[in-house]
């Protein structure tokens, strides 16, 4: 199964490997009219519809990607229950984030085995684990101010959990290893929850439980495969992973507020309207990268961001420009980018779907029986791969 979908993801790379800011033009791109002209006549509204909605997606894509739709099925759905808590325990807890907490809780079977809750923050999780399931828990976070937090919260409540001050990627845990018999994560980031998965084998830790997340926050600059399966596969299809390649698998935004939406789609019509600025005064037509910056610029007014993002590149803007004429024309190449990324997304849950694959699979390398279930719905949180392993 994972041979299918990293073969697939070689096979289609010329839909999703690439930056569609550098090329804003469907000129640049190899694709079937048909599919160009259908892009086109979809509205602004049924592309957000269908960018958030995975049926909706297959659904229109299907006279071109089948082959991509057809990719064989690995995870199970969970059955969702109501995990009843007392209020003082979901206090302080946002809501979406409290659903996947406990989402999470309710797919750990019920066993009196101490935890290691590995990147706590405030031990949310850790915490509604100590009292629904009576368990006693670690909780290993490197900001000291929150293990404080969260030793105090424990303390209040009287819950057996107890906080370590720790860099799980640099400090040796190896007497925290000792003491549990169960790791868990929630959305660990990036070389976070893979050092999780090392450390856990290394130390054969007898029961293992992660969900995933940001895969693109990683130290090494292509992703080779963590099992000898996929690091063989990925060579022979001569299939690059740059962490810019791995940041699709997380760019889905069903959580995003209507506010931090329209930001978004106003940062897009900035940034490509100061390009064309910037190609209009320099000649250059190669795209440019400009920092990242808060939202609030975007709630100001777009001169004042084109003057910071000419000083960025060192160029001198002349003093009459028609700002508008230039943001009409921004708005142009974003509703074009907009339609581009919605065929990159396409192979945003294939993708993400190859590098849990592949952390199952070292897993079973190692020792492990693994089962993958999705342990809460897309539109909770689109990182919703649960990894269950128990060695054997």
């Amino acid at each position: 199964m994972l041979s299918k979908y990293i073969e697939t993801l070689a096979n289609y790379r010329q839909f999703w490997q690439f930056l569609p800011f550098q090329h804003t033009d469907y000129s640049a791109y190899t694709w079937p009219r048909s599919l160009i002209q259908a892009l086109d006549n979809i509205s602004d509204e049924e592309l957000t519809n269908i960018d958030n909605d995975l049926v909706l997606q297959r659904e229109f894509f299907a006279p071109w990607f089948s082959e991509v739709q057809q990719l064989p099925s690995f995870s199970t759905t969970s059955n969702y229950r109501e995990l009843p808590a007392p209020f003082w325990l979901e206090n302080g807890i946002g809501g979406r984030k409290l659903e996947q907490i406990k989402a999470f809780i309710c797919q750990l079977p019920e066993r009196n085995k101490k935890v290691l809750e590995w990147c706590s923050g405030k031990g949310h999780l850790g915490r509604f684990l100590a009292f629904c399931q009576n368990r006693a828990v670690i909780s290993v976070e490197w900001q000291q101010q929150l293990c404080e937090i969260g030793q105090v919260l424990a303390g209040q409540h009287e819950l057996e959990q107890r906080f370590v001050h720790a860099n799980v990627l640099k400090d040796d845990l190896s007497t925290v290893w000792r003491d549990v018999e169960c790791a868990v994560a929630l959305h660990a980031c990036g070389d976070l929850h893979r050092k999780l998965i090392h450390d856990g084998i290394s130390k054969r830790c007898p029961e293992l439980m992660i969900a995933p997340c940001c895969y693109h926050l990683t130290t090494t600059d292509s992703y080779k495969g963590l099992s000898e399966s996929a690091q063989s596969l990925i060579e022979t299809n001569e299939l690059v992973l740059t962490r810019e390649h791995l940041k699709l698998a997380v760019q889905g935004q069903v959580t995003a507020g209507a506010r931090v939406a329209r930001l978004r789609q106003m940062e897009v019509q900035w940034r490509l309207a100061y390009q064309e600025i910037y190609q209009f005064v320099t000649g250059d037509l190669n795209y440019r990268s400009l920092p990242s910056v808060p939202k609030h610029w975007f709630s100001g007014e777009f001169k004042d961001f084109a003057l910071w993002a000419a000083g960025q590149h060192k160029v001198q803007l002349p003093e009459t420009i028609d700002w508008q004429l230039f943001l009409e024309k921004g708005q142009q190449a974003s509703s074009r980018v907009a339609r581009i990324e919605l065929v990159r997304h396409v192979f945003r849950r294939p993708l993400e779907s190859m590098l849990i694959l592949d952390s199952a699979e070292y897993l079973r390398e190692s020792g492990y029986e693994v089962t993958i279930r999705e342990f809460c719905n897309y539109q909770l949180t689109p990182r919703n791969f649960l990894i269950h392993a128990e060695l054997v």
